[in-house]
């Protein structure tokens, strides 16, 4: 680009990509990754500057905004959606870290395209001068255009210490395993690290980046807690696969005539029905998504973090959200005809990629509901929150 992005300019100019996105979405579902011309052409909107700390010449967007931008990707294609807001917030988990890391990053090159892994899959041993980080990380959503890769591993010692590592790309290997159901496009493959050296300027605290409270983080943007930023960035592609079912079924409608009648299916009232509640609980959705955003970015404007039982709440509201933009999908499909199964129509990608979206980690009722229960019990939660 000529001249640094604004927030309203690229907002704009992802909003103009999205007839080419949705244009790729069944070559990179073939392919298994993001198409390169995609990837490249979202480069040029600024869209991965969102969450660079603007002292390097970064957006610092808003909740509502980083929300607009996954909608507009996701509802083109979920799979590039999903990447987009991932490799957005992982920019944000960069700016965690110390500012002599970001200096040499951020300073260097703008933003980084990284997958994220916060699953302790790995282990790490203190050495001179950093670590030496050794483990299989799976499901490393943005591997496949990644010039960094951001991994968890407990260090080895007496006391539980959950770190992140920033490693180049070049460093990991990665594995050709993502043959998946849904979300094929993301080629979200395994990463390996065999006694890699790390330097201690490339690696933080995973529970300071929870609090949002790594050594490198200055600015409201950078002071709200981690977990609901993640699951903002995966839920919000849910929300954006569940309003284009919505969007074909209503073309659908005018379109389709039942076996045995005349009639269009627009004249059932089974029909308008469906559209309609449908079309609530849409809106219900995004106004909880919404709100979720609001309240943790507020708490970087306050000394204190985030309490856990905040951060707990606000994972099983989005939770939530997220089985709800699945039923609508499954609903709408339902009363789409055998004709939406054919592999030419996206429908049925939307709902494969949604199944699959849904049982991501952080969307588990379960697991998020027990932790936020112990919470109101006076427990300790069961896992991170």
């Amino acid at each position: 680009m000529t001249q640094a992005p604004t927030r309203e300019s690229m907002l704009a100019a992802v909003q103009n990509l999205t007839p080419m996105i949705e244009a790729h979405a069944a070559e990179a579902e073939t392919l298994r990754r993001p198409v390169d011309a995609v990837i490249d052409a979202l480069r040029d909107t600024g869209v991965f500057m969102s969450y660079v700390p603007s002292r390097y010449g970064g957006l610092e967007i808003d909740t509502d905004t980083f929300i607009d931008v996954g909608l507009a990707v996701s509802q083109a294609c979920t799979s590039t959606g999903w990447v987009t807001t991932f490799y957005m917030e992982h920019n944000w988990m960069l700016a965690q870290f110390p500012t002599l890391t970001q200096d040499a990053i951020f300073g260097a090159q703008g933003y980084i395209l990284a997958p994220a892994s916060i699953s302790p899959s790995g282990k790490a041993n203190a050495v001179d001068g950093g670590y030496r980080l050794s483990g299989r990380w799976p499901w490393g959503t943005g591997v496949m255009h990644a010039d960094w890769i951001l991994l968890n591993a407990m260090v080895e010692g007496t006391v539980p210490d959950p770190r992140m590592f920033l490693v180049p790309r070049s460093e990991i290997e990665v594995e050709d395993t993502w043959y998946a159901a849904g979300m094929e496009g993301t080629g979200s493959n395994d990463m390996i690290a065999e006694d890699l050296f790390v330097p201690a300027a490339r690696s933080e605290s995973l529970i300071a980046m929870a609090f949002g409270r790594g050594s490198g983080a200055t600015g409201p943007c950078y002071r709200h807690p981690m977990l609901p930023l993640l699951t903002l960035a995966a839920g919000t592609p849910a929300l954006g696969a569940a309003r284009r079912a919505l969007e074909l079924f209503k073309a659908r409608l005018g379109e389709r005539t039942l076996y045995g009648t005349p009639n269009k299916q627009a004249e059932r009232p089974s029909a308008q029905i469906l559209l309609g509640n449908c079309s609530a609980r849409l809106r219900s959705a995004e106004t909880v998504l919404r709100a979720v955003g609001h309240e943790f970015s507020a708490w970087g404007d306050r000394e204190a973090p985030c309490p856990t039982e905040d951060r707990a709440r606000m994972r099983v509201q989005v939770a939530q959200v997220v089985q709800t933009c699945r039923d609508v999908v499954q609903a709408l499909m339902q009363r789409s005809g055998a004709g939406a199964h054919m592999r030419t129509q996206p429908m049925q990608r939307l709902l494969r990629d949604i199944n699959t979206l849904s049982c991501h980690t952080v969307f588990d009722e379960d697991l998020g509901g027990e932790n936020y229960g112990r919470i109101l019990l006076g427990m300790d939660p069961a896992s991170l929150a």
